[in-house]
């Protein structure tokens, strides 16, 4: 899948970064994945498309524009997403909630 200027790889299934992993109409971000700098819908695309393990962005490069809005294509950077209230701060597109379920994934997690 691709945006206009932003390569998105794995498993899509829409224009909006869903996966064929996380498809509801919410599931519409990808992630820049720190360890190869690529965006990846999930954590299993990533994993069925490299032979490298995937690495968590560190909290002191939260600043980073790595999170893609799959609705208008915007890129955030994690503390951006991380403080959105699952809506994209430029098109108020909704977010999945339940991808919180995942940061740890992604982003060290804070104590």
């Amino acid at each position: 899948m691709q945006s206009p200027n932003i390569t998105v790889k794995g498993n899509t299934v829409d224009a909006h970064t869903r996966c064929t992993h996380y498809h509801s109409p919410l599931d519409i971000i990808a992630i820049k994945m720190k360890c190869c700098d690529t965006y990846y819908p999930c954590i299993e695309c990533h994993n069925e498309n490299e032979d490298h393990t995937a690495k968590v962005w560190p909290a002191d490069e939260f600043e980073t524009k790595a999170v893609l809005c799959g609705n208008c294509y915007t890129e955030l950077t994690i503390n951006e997403y991380l403080q959105c209230n699952n809506h994209c701060p430029v098109c108020h597109a909704a977010f999945n909630p339940g991808c919180s379920k995942h940061h740890h994934f992604y982003f060290e997690q804070k104590t």
